[in-house]
């Protein structure tokens, strides 16, 4: 057995740099680099390494941040529908601590990542090394240990050759559509400096198939029996559809018979919203008509969705409906006491059209679908047009970017009141344009999974959207950005506080407390009217980057322009008011409304709101 000796670093490294990805007979590179900031418990072993390695097609990009490395690497795995991926380091202790949150994140979302945390010294002979935690139960334990409950693999490499079983086991969790999302390999900071003799065959080209699971003879006769007795279907895309690729296969099941679709934040962009079967998002954070359409079901066929309780309005708004879950993890599928169907999206729409076509079934609808559609779509042009003497309305700023930017433009947003926004009425002009991160709803997502969505396509322009407190709490990639030569057109809704929060309290009878952007009181100070003015856009001009603010829509105009001309990123500053976004429409969302206040809006909010509803959600 020939054998190559290297560092466990260089031999990770080398390992990475030939595993490739093959879907519909289609082979991709299946790791593009690795992004990372250097410290003392990586710079020596993985850095080295990546120093060494002389490859173009394998790119270190230098993060600012551990955290948001982890976003650009969920936008970029996103964005490029989990066939490719960045792997992401970090030094031990407060670096490796900076990329739980996107750990989980990537769990969350089903979003394949590779996390290389440096880790304390595995023959423990300098312990405790500099921003080591020590545990006096468990000397085993490490900051790294963290990582356990946000893996979906978690392992530690002690010895060399333990990289051999670590990194295939690594890769079988990464490549696999049901089991995918955070991946963890703890690396000793010795550890990753000790020579091995690894085998050729280990380190050579290895390519990991991905096999769409078919629905079983036996379960499709279940579906189709099942359906036959019932006139008013409704499709949820949700994730699942879109990463298999299956958003022609989905408008042939409508067409064939003729059943709307609804979307979850993840499915929502695998079709154009102008599509005739398309009613718009459904649940919490839905529309007028995809939640009367789903309201009045008898059956969902649910496919690639987790069924979370934004899509399901808290198990609230079709209690009583059967439920088909087509998924390729048995986990989602058998959630809500649905009829689980454990296959690929793709595979099972072609499937159950032609079985469906003949067995010559079609839905009741008698021409429901077209005016839950023609109202809905009215409805968001008058909340468009609503005006404001006071400033900027947040619908009428949102509407007016929608129909500027170009039609491959990518949309990327996750956290506040925006994806509320844009999951009822942002307008995809063409599939995948829709980047929305409302699974774990992660602030500070959004610029640096802007950068990675860029990465992932650089020809497609990219609009980051978010509000004032998302940019205050993470803007560091802007800077990569400039840095990288990835152009990205930043959006600051700027508000002057956590909105959509402060909406939450006030509309549960809570005055409101914490959520403005406020200058503290004190007997000098009008509390009333010291909100905080930041410049943004000055902010962004420090970095390198171009900037506009705007505070009239004729300024929204001339700034979306200006920053379409230029050539690297731009920041738009835009002064908006506070609760102008689009309201709920025939839904409910469960949130902890105490059963007992000294308030007395809260106690009636709990007798109105909160209490009766609660009796008539499915306890599944």
């Amino acid at each position: 057995m020939k054998t190559v000796r290297l560092t466990m670093a260089q031999a990770l490294v080398r390992f990475l740099n030939n595993q490739y990805i093959e879907v519909d007979g289609e082979e991709t590179k299946f790791v593009k680099g690795i992004i990372g900031v250097f410290g003392h418990g990586n710079v020596l072993g993985i850095g080295e390494a990546l120093a060494s390695l002389q490859d173009d097609d394998f790119v270190y990009i230098a993060g600012k941040n551990e955290q948001n490395d982890g976003h650009i690497a969920i936008g970029f795995a996103k964005q490029s529908k989990r066939k490719q991926i960045y792997a992401v380091t970090s030094s031990i202790g407060p670096g490796a601590a900076n990329m739980v949150t996107a750990a989980a994140t990537a769990t969350v979302n089903r979003i394949p990542v590779l996390f290389l945390p440096g880790d304390t010294y595995a023959c423990r002979q300098p312990d405790p090394v500099l921003q080591q935690v020590e545990q006096s139960y468990d000397y085993t334990l490490t900051t790294n240990d963290a990582f356990k409950p946000v893996s979906k693999y978690w392992d530690r490499i002690n010895r060399p050759d333990q990289l051999m079983t670590a990194a295939i086991n690594a890769m079988r969790v990464l490549t696999d559509p049901a089991e995918t999302g955070a991946v963890t390999l703890a690396l000793p900071q010795d550890v990753q400096a000790e020579a091995f003799d690894y085998p050729e065959y280990f380190l050579a080209k290895r390519v990991w198939s991905v096999d769409r699971r078919p629905i079983t003879e036996h379960k499709l006769e279940q579906v189709v029996e099942l359906l036959k007795g019932k006139k008013k279907p409704v499709i949820i895309c949700g994730g699942g559809v879109t990463y298999s690729e299956a958003g022609k296969e989905l408008k042939n099941l409508c067409e064939t018979i003729r059943v709307p679709m609804t979307e979850t934040a993840a499915g929502k962009g695998t079709v154009e919203t102008s599509y005739q079967y398309n009613l718009g998002s459904g649940g919490s954070v839905g529309g007028q008509a995809a939640n009367l359409a789903l309201a009045e079901a008898d059956v969902i066929l649910a496919f690639g969705t987790r069924l979370s309780d934004l899509v399901t309005a808290s198990k609230w708004i079709y209690p009583e409906t059967d439920i088909i879950s087509f998924n390729v993890n048995k986990f989602d599928a058998v959630k809500m006491n649905a009829l689980s169907v454990q296959a690929d999206a793709k595979v099972a729409l072609r499937q159950l059209t032609s079985a469906l076509k003949a067995a010559g079934y079609i839905s009741g609808y008698k021409g429901e679908i077209e005016k839950l559609k023609k109202d809905w779509m009215a409805e968001l042009d008058r909340q468009a047009a609503l005006k404001s003497e006071y400033g900027l309305r947040q619908t009428e700023v949102m509407r007016e970017i929608n129909n500027m930017i170009e039609d491959n433009a990518i949309a990327v947003a996750a956290s506040g009141s925006l994806p509320g926004d844009m999951q009822r009425g942002w307008n995809v002009k063409q599939p995948d344009t829709y980047h929305l991160e409302y699974g774990y709803s992660c602030m500070g997502y959004e610029v640096s999974a802007g950068l990675g969505a860029k990465l992932a396509q650089p020809d497609s322009p990219v609009y980051v959207f978010m509000g004032d407190g998302v940019f205050i709490m993470s803007h560091c990639d802007l800077h990569t950005s400039l840095q990288e030569n990835k152009k990205l057109i930043l959006i600051v809704l700027d508000n002057a506080g956590h909105m959509c929060i402060r909406d939450l309290q006030n509309g549960t009878g809570i005055k409101t407390f914490g959520t403005d952007f406020r200058y503290r009181k004190d007997k000098t100070t009008d509390w009333e009217n010291r909100f905080m003015n930041v410049d943004y856009a000055m902010i962004a001009r420090g970095y390198g980057a171009k900037a506009y603010t705007a505070t009239t829509l004729d300024e929204v105009r001339d700034a979306i322009k200006k920053a379409q001309a230029e050539d690297i990123t731009t920041l738009i500053d835009i002064k908006v008011l506070s609760d102008t976004w689009i309201p709920h429409y025939s839904s409910w969302w469960r949130t902890g409304v105490p059963e007992v206040s000294e308030f007395e809006d809260v106690k009636k909010s709990y007798e109105e709101d909160f209490k009766p509803n609660v009796k008539n959600t499915k306890p599944y």
